[in-house]
């Protein structure tokens, strides 16, 4: 319990910290110019996985360099050490770009903890780049310690990114607890809705945007599954896709597909007819 009150009251220190807002804001803007292309952005956000590609791709170097201290601390042979500790150097590469990517799109407390997240991972990374090269060079005591040292600032690390993720719930999708609307509920006159027109209705509880493209109406929810965006305030585009206009993320307004992160998680789609001039809306 000492642990755990001494772990939160340090974070509730690093979030309270406006001192590292200017560094946070200024590698944020490197990193959103960077993953500017839209395929670049897609691929780190994991879009086409799913779910978000960062945390799968942390087992890689963690493994590698848990392995790697195993290793060392058995005695086994000093070439398959360095062997993994060079496959987490590799590996911790696109795990740092999708990262970097997701925390770019965060804000306050969240992004002043993800910024020592990173500086932490970051020495990691280079303690183990010293670490292969002191073994290349047959100083293999060495580099294990410096591998040990690494692996217990990644792992001190993870904690940082575990209450992102978990705590304070950054990169969650914001839509997977919203309750499914089996009967078909009136949200409101077919006339009131003009072409080329949105609407926020409720459903139930659940936020909706009602779209009318072409004289066809299209439904999604209207909280954004990235980090819970009003999707109603967005740009809808001539390519039939609405914008987020928190974080960019682009969805398909007739199926709630992803088109362009940081989201990762389509959007629930919502079932629509008219009936007796009202319209009604179920889940899909």
């Amino acid at each position: 319990m000492r642990v755990t009150a001494a772990m939160q009251s340090l974070i509730r220190t690093i979030g309270k910290t406006k001192g590292l807002d200017p560094a946070a804001e200024k590698l944020s803007g490197w990193v959103q110019a960077a993953t500017r292309s839209t395929p670049v952005k897609n691929a780190l956000s994991g879009s086409w996985l799913g779910h978000q590609v960062h945390p799968m791709l942390t087992d890689l170097p963690i493994g590698a360099w848990g392995a790697a201290t195993v290793l060392d601390l058995t005695g086994a042979d000093p070439a398959a050490s360095r062997r993994l500790v060079g496959l987490g150097i590799l590996a911790s590469a696109p795990t740092a770009a999708a990262g970097a990517s997701d925390w770019s799109s965060l804000y306050g407390p969240a992004k002043r903890v993800g910024l020592i997240h990173a500086a932490a991972n970051a020495t990691a990374s280079v303690l183990q780049i010293t670490s292969w090269l002191v073994r290349r060079r047959g100083h293999h005591g060495a580099g294990a310690a410096l591998s040990l040292l690494g692996l217990g600032l990644t792992l001190g690390s993870s904690y940082l990114g575990g209450h992102l993720s978990f705590v304070r719930g950054s990169g969650v999708n914001h839509t997977a607890f919203q309750g499914s609307v089996r009967r078909w509920t009136d949200v409101g006159a077919d006339a009131d809705l003009a072409e080329g027109a949105r609407s926020r209705v409720l459903v139930g509880d659940v936020p909706v945007l009602l779209i009318r493209v072409d004289s066809a109406l299209h439904a999604i929810s209207a909280v954004c599954s990235h980090e819970g965006g009003p999707l109603d305030e967005g740009e809808l585009g001539a390519d039939g896709c609405v914008t987020c206009p928190w974080h960019g993320s682009r969805f398909r307004i007739d199926d709630g597909s992803v088109q362009r992160g940081p989201a990762s998680v389509p959007q629930p789609r919502w079932e629509a007819k008219v009936e007796d001039g009202r319209i009604l809306l179920r889940s899909a």
